[in-house]
């Protein structure tokens, strides 16, 4: 059975799959027809149910979940992963009219951004790698970055304004709910606890052998020095990767939890989880 799988080029998603769609694990019949998409772009895939199986923002999935539920293998959550908001030179975050550039509306991102200044909305959506140069352009206020450019922002003279995942963990004493892995709920649920579980075994396969992976990582991190790839995986790939257990599903529930409160996501009925 051939299912398709969306996720994006970055290195913790590369980590995680290298060994499912590579085959170094036994698939148990199933085959994966791969795309590889910015996380805005997977979401809306998922909005459109264009994938079996796919990578999107907690923040988004709020949108999809009647099509969608999420696995328990294959997340990123974690302490200290959060996005950030930065600038090239100091700003008054009371004014409203300041530019942002965000990597989507439905992004996590987007989402902790409304949490912490929510009389910010004067937002530009772009791609995540596209945020930095924009500010040095002066085409933006601010800049709300995702990913490796949090290890490489400071490099180009930019300022951090806000670490919006140590707000999360202060408020909230919760892990940041990042992006998630989800199945369509209409595949029979044989097929998506099969899928669950070998998601499980590529994450537990990857830690077990960390440079399995390095050519298809390197292969679709643009030009990212080695190091740097490995501290994304670091930061984004986690135990959570393996199973979100109660802490993580906890995490999750919280942030819908406060969506709802704050009328930033619709209110969901249905089961969060498989």
């Amino acid at each position: 059975m051939k299912l398709t799988l969306g996720f994006s080029p970055c290195p913790n998603d590369t980590f995680i799959f290298d060994a499912l769609i590579h085959h170094k694990i036994d698939t148990e019949g199933l085959d994966f027809e791969v795309f590889f998409d910015d996380v805005e772009t997977l979401n809306q895939k998922a909005f459109n149910q264009d994938l079996d199986i796919t990578k999107l923002s907690y923040h988004a999935y709020a949108y999809a979940v009647k099509d969608y539920v999420m696995l328990d293998a294959g997340s990123a959550l974690g302490f200290g992963v959060g996005p950030m908001l930065i600038c090239r030179s100091e700003q008054d975050l009371s004014n409203p009219n300041l530019k942002v550039g965000i990597p989507g509306k439905y992004t996590t991102a987007n989402f902790l951004l409304s949490l912490a200044y929510p009389h910010l909305q004067n937002k530009v959506e772009m791609v995540f790698y596209d945020i930095e140069q924009k500010l040095l352009n002066g085409e933006i206020d601010l800049g709300l970055i995702i990913h490796e450019n949090r290890f490489t922002y400071q490099d180009k003279g930019l300022q951090k304004v806000k670490d919006l995942g140590e707000y999360w963990e202060e408020t909230t004493n919760c892990a940041i709910p990042l992006g998630g892995i989800v199945i369509k709920r209409s595949l029979p649920n044989d097929i998506k606890q099969k899928v669950n579980r070998l998601i499980r075994k590529s994450v537990e396969y990857a830690f077990a052998n960390p440079k399995s992976a390095l050519t298809f990582i390197k292969s679709h991190a643009q030009e990212m020095d080695e190091a740097v790839m490995y501290k994304h995986i670091d930061l984004y790939v986690n135990q959570y990767s393996v199973d979100l257990g109660a802490d993580g599903k906890k995490a999750i529930e919280t942030l819908f939890s406060e969506a709802v409160k704050k009328k930033i996501i619709p209110k969901i009925t249905e089961d969060l989880f498989l």
